[in-house]
């Protein structure tokens, strides 16, 4: 049972990102174990050509179901479904709130061990490691699976996307029966739980903002800086100033938010506490600005700054707008 079985999210005919990085990795892991990453799509009228475009990534089948959209227990019941006819040996799932769900059920349908929130799997022996920070990333734990299926739920982000595949992959349409729960809900609406919708997955500059902003319009702060960086820049936020309601939900980062990998990550006013730190390690660089020399945050960024955040993002803005401008 050495096949991988990878969930893929998707819509309005498009295959959400985590779930490319899932399919590519999958198709990575296999291969160390001797085995193949197939793909599933659960939807209604799932189009051919999308599903077949997972071979691009790497997958070398797809399966198709036939249910309701966005809803985790379809899910649950059509991946049970395939890992009993098809013998998975692993399930795989890019991370997300959804996948978390279906994770867990898939896991106790199945009496499955599962692991979430992993940024890395290895192979080893035939069989695959999962890894996760744990302790405050202080320590790394390696996850090992005892029953017949292990389940893998990534963090947001953590597998590259890559297309390695030999072009569109075969679809077969999956045969299974729903189970009664899986009609007792239904999706009404779609969008953020509150406030709009801010990319910051994609951004490749991130101005985030903490309490140190001491109100909500001291986000305009933010918001002028990332407008002077231009092109892939955008505005987020830790918890704490998205609870206090001055800034949408969408825009939170840290554990409880949005994981994210951005060139530049600029935070102004942010302590450092550990929930934040583990949304925003990946960043390839990170300058701090905080008028606490002690702020945690300095420990691990890479160009600290201390002083007067009112003061320091003004002059930082009109720099950029000079040094672009010029």
């Amino acid at each position: 049972m050495s096949d991988i079985l990878v969930y893929a999210l998707h819509y309005d005919g498009a295959i959400n990102k985590n779930s490319l990085g899932a399919v590519a990795e999958g198709a990575r892991l296999a291969k160390q174990i001797g085995g193949e990453a197939h793909a599933i799509l659960v939807g209604e009228d799932v189009p051919a050509d999308l599903a077949a475009s997972l071979g691009e990534y790497g997958a070398a089948k797809v399966l198709t179901a036939q249910a309701p959209d966005g809803l985790a227990q379809p899910v649950v019941d059509a991946m049970a479904a395939a890992i009993g006819a098809g013998g998975y040996g692993y399930a795989l799932f890019g991370g997300g709130l959804l996948g978390f769900e279906i994770g867990a059920g898939l896991a106790a349908r199945l009496d499955a061990g599962v692991a979430m929130e992993i940024t890395t799997v290895r192979a080893q022996d035939g069989q695959l490691i999962a890894e996760r920070p744990i302790l405050g990333d202080s320590a790394i734990s390696e996850i090992t699976y005892r029953s017949d299926v292990g389940i893998i739920i990534g963090r947001l982000n953590a597998f590259e996307i890559t297309k390695d595949g030999a072009g569109p992959a075969p679809v077969e349409t999956l045969s299974f029966t729903l189970s009664p729960q899986a009609a007792r809900a239904r999706i009404v609406t779609r969008g953020e739980q509150r406030g709009a919708d801010v990319d910051i997955e994609g951004a490749s500059v991130l101005v985030a903002g903490g309490r140190g902003l001491g109100k909500k319009e001291g986000f305009q702060l933010c918001d002028d800086l990332a407008a002077a960086f231009g092109g892939s820049s955008a505005v987020a936020a830790t918890r704490a100033v998205v609870d206090a309601g001055w800034y949408p939900y969408a825009a939170q980062i840290g554990q409880t938010g949005k994981t994210v990998a951005p060139k530049l990550y600029l935070a102004a006013g942010i302590s450092g506490a550990i929930q934040h730190k583990v949304g925003m390690m990946g960043s390839e660089n990170i300058v701090a600005i905080n008028k606490d020399a002690n702020a945690p945050i300095f420990e691990f960024s890479d160009l600290g700054i201390v002083g007067d955040l009112n003061k320091i993002l003004p002059k930082l803005t009109e720099a950029i707008k000079a040094h672009k401008g010029g």
